[in-house]
């Protein structure tokens, strides 16, 4: 039976064990892990900053934020704290696993230099699992602006690294950037991680309406979606993404405040849901927005007038979806099970 918001306390959404599956590492870098680098180099944050806070209100906010934010991140301790941090907040807010996303693209300093990057993240993650007990793995993104061998060039580097911490490809960036956003012209690269033991995400259903999703399962061969919640325009692409199974790693908050939905209230989670479409509750940029994985869970009970058992649905769905190892999904799955 349903209960009512009201019974769904903080203390409850916080302990409900979960997992986090759409998170940017861009959006996670602490502002203090890179105040003092800011102001050695006197450019001053794009955006306002209220207690350690950037206030980010449009697309164009996030944009400019994360190029000067990430172009300060230069050394190895930055990128190990800011990892550390991550498994930190998961622990705050119930998630016993997280999948960072990674867009290689937006960190300058770090060009050429993917595995000493993952190297420094994986210090992090590790001190931050043995501390907090959280687990943690990599998704390194395409960004939708890079060419066939470019896209290529990142797999052939990914699979040469067979670094255990990064586990699968993505891809990101405006899908509605017209020719040079489309879907086919990365199909080879998301082939090629496949055949190397790669899992796939990408960002559809986002800038892009239901024809990305469609294009990122059949030509891309995505296990996840992340976003994706404008599949709801097109009965036959919602159809598809439930009838296979298809998970979608929705961002309420990111959505209201990029302009994607008017208001927490006008979400179609609540009809993706209805129409058998498998969803979890994510943070996307969570140190941008203000919000935390607890946080969206209460937001979007609040918002939808969901209990506990709706909840609950979208933990499992969220452990499920991870690309935690299996041992590690099983067992986050037996601690849901127990708590419920």
């Amino acid at each position: 039976m349903t209960t009512t918001p009201a019974t769904v306390g903080e203390e409850w959404i916080r302990a409900l064990p979960k997992a986090e599956v759409h998170l940017h590492l861009e959006g996670c870098v602490p502002y203090e892990v890179i105040a003092g680098t800011a102001a050695a180099s006197g450019r001053p944050p794009p955006v306002p900053v209220t207690d350690g806070v950037p206030r980010v209100a449009s697309l164009a906010d996030l944009l400019s934020y994360l190029d000067w934010s990430c172009a300060l991140v230069a050394e190895p301790e930055q990128l190990d704290e800011a990892a550390y941090r991550i498994c930190a907040r998961a622990r705050a807010s119930g998630a016993g696993h997280v999948d960072v996303i990674l867009n290689p693209t937006h960190w300058p300093r770090w060009h050429g230099r993917l595995g000493a990057m993952v190297d420094a993240l994986d210090a992090g993650f590790r001190a931050g699992e043995a501390d907090h007990g959280a687990t943690s793995a990599l998704c390194v993104s395409l960004k939708r602006t890079q060419s066939r061998s470019e896209a290529l060039e990142v797999v052939d580097r990914l699979l040469e690294l067979a670094h255990p911490r990064v586990v699968a490809l993505s891809i990101d960036g405006n899908e509605a950037g017209g020719r040079e956003s489309h879907n086919d012209r990365f199909a080879p690269a998301f082939e090629r991680a496949a055949a190397g033991g790669l899992r796939r995400c990408a960002h559809a259903g986002e800038s892009s309406g239901p024809d990305g999703v469609r294009e990122a399962i059949e030509l891309l061969g995505a296990e996840r979606i992340d976003h994706g919640i404008r599949c709801i325009e097109d009965p036959s692409v919602t159809a598809l993404v439930a009838s296979r199974g298809i998970p979608l790693d929705v961002c309420p908050s990111s959505n209201v405040v990029l302009g994607v939905v008017p208001a927490l209230a006008a979400h179609p989670l609540p009809e993706l849901r209805a129409r058998g479409v498998r969803c979890s509750i994510n943070t996307d940029d969570p140190l941008l927005y203000g919000v935390d994985l607890a946080g969206e869970y209460r937001a979007t009970a609040s918002a939808f007038g969901w209990g506990r058992a709706e909840l609950a649905e979208m933990a499992r769905v969220s452990i499920e979806a991870s690309f935690a190892d299996e041992d590690r999904r099983r067992e986050l799955l037996r601690q849901l099970d127990a708590f419920l």
